[in-house]
């Protein structure tokens, strides 16, 4: 999990990068943060295809098969 004072930072140099510019260790250490954000973004996201079930008004699941597969290949 992303902490709120890395979130800050992105936020705060993604500001600094519209009004000033960033010097080259501030683009290195915005690409780093960026790269951490994606990565949790990504496992979260990943975690809550994992956890979905479809079910139609009968009652049926109807989970279409690709996430089926999806769960049991991770």
């Amino acid at each position: 999990m992303i902490t709120e004072e890395k979130l800050a930072r992105i936020n705060e140099l993604a500001k600094k990068q519209k009004a000033d510019g960033l010097s080259v260790k501030e683009k290195n250490e915005q690409k780093k943060l960026r790269e951490e954000y994606l990565q949790n973004f990504r496992k979260s996201f990943s975690s809550q295809i994992k956890s979905t079930k479809i079910i139609d008004p009968e009652g049926k699941d109807v989970t279409p098969d690709k996430i089926k597969r999806f769960r049991n290949d991770k």
